[in-house]
């Protein structure tokens, strides 16, 4: 994006804080385009076409996954910041590198991580995806990772425990003394929730583990389907679910848009290091639209993620991801590829050990986790 046609307050490259190693810079595109780039044409971004979002992978090919989700997300966020005259390309870069640190099966995956890292500092998504970004990935003869913008690193973290803040130096800084990430990475964050609610919403009526009765109830859902059904009383279910949720969309980006505006005018920060100092975040929903937005979560999580079916699934997820940690530690030189056991031979300490098989373990897809727990249950009961 041409720097004219930004804001004063967004993310301009010519201010950036740089890259962890210095790099020439890009020839024909921005620093952001690149940091872009880089991500997709990623391992890690490849592997979540085969990552969980709700439902698992195998369950059926209509259903989203970490990959679609992500593009989902890019695509909400670029308009918002389109709108705004934030930085869409450093935008995109942070929405399709939010989840690339995500486990398996989804947080039920991350779950079950966490639970056996407990002791060595536990697991986190986005530590996780900044940890691909920063050391996992080899491509580069030069440097491990992806050797991305602070900007773009700034925008993946978007929690993280004061511990393990402390170990970030400058990228970590505001989670020991307060303040928020640039506006880019304020509104993918909200673009990311914008995107699941609605998405889980049309997978949960698709696989038949929700129906419209019961979200009717809700405002948000309620208000578009009935100005659906009167512009189209004979349309089937099918178009009925994706008009209204179509709708829901463009309620809840065009609050967001409005709300956020209004913020930034008030707050008039002068450019994106004075953003970084407030106290609150500028982008936002307005009070109503937060108070629907927090109704559809709920009801989500009561009768979606809570269902017995999903429950059943998470609870075996659970229970792959814990055994194939366990199997990896005990007997890593029959089960592990050669570059895992040569990183585990070079580990410090018994925490840097449990880390790389966590590292190995998250990097996995669903099929692959299938596949390898099936070969490894093969092996220890021949």
């Amino acid at each position: 994006m041409a720097a004219q046609t930004l804001a004063p307050y967004a993310a301009h490259e010519s201010t950036s804080r740089g890259r962890r190693h210095t790099e020439p810079p890009p020839s024909m595109r921005g620093q952001f385009q690149r940091d872009r780039d880089r991500i997709i044409h990623s391992a890690a971004f490849r592997r979540l076409e085969y990552k969980t979002q709700v439902f698992i992978n195998h369950e059926g090919d209509l259903y989203r996954t970490r990959l679609t989700h992500s593009l989902e997300v890019a695509q909400i966020a670029r308009t918002v910041a389109r709108a705004l005259a934030l930085n869409e390309d450093l935008t995109e870069a942070i929405a399709l590198a939010h989840d690339l640190g995500h486990t398996p099966f989804g947080h039920a995956g991350q779950d079950a991580l966490n639970l056996v890292m407990t002791p060595y500092g536990g697991f986190e998504h986005n530590l996780q995806s900044l940890r691909v970004v920063d050391e996992l990935e080899e491509k580069y003869a030069e440097f491990n990772g992806l050797n991305l913008c602070f900007e773009t690193r700034e925008g993946i973290l978007k929690h993280c425990r004061r511990e393990a803040a402390a170990r970030l130096g400058e990228l970590g800084h505001r989670f020991i003394h307060g303040g928020q990430p640039n506006l880019e990475a304020q509104l993918t964050n909200l673009s990311d929730e914008i995107a699941y609610n609605n998405h889980d919403i049309d997978d949960g009526l698709r696989a038949g583990l929700i129906h419209i009765e019961q979200l009717r109830t809700l405002p948000l859902f309620g208000e578009a389907y009935e100005e659906v059904i009167r512009s189209y009383p004979a349309l089937g279910e099918r178009r009925i679910v994706h008009e209204v949720i179509r709708r829901m969309i463009g309620r809840l980006v065009t609050d967001l848009v409005e709300t956020s505006r209004a913020r930034i005018q008030a707050a008039a920060p002068r450019d994106c290091n004075a953003v970084r100092t407030l106290n609150e975040p500028l982008i936002a929903f307005s009070p109503d639209m937060r108070t629907s937005n927090l109704s559809l979560k709920r009801f989500l999580h009561e009768h979606l993620y809570r269902h017995a079916r999903v429950r059943q699934l998470t609870d075996d997820a659970k229970r792959i991801v814990a055994e194939l940690f366990e199997a990896y530690r005990n007997s890593p030189v029959p089960l592990l590829p050669a570059d895992t056991r040569d990183k585990l031979q070079r580990a410090g300490d018994e925490a840097a050990h449990a880390r790389i098989i966590a590292d190995y373990v998250a990097g996995m897809t669903d099929r692959y986790a299938y596949a390898e727990h099936a070969r490894i249950h093969a092996i220890t009961h021949a």
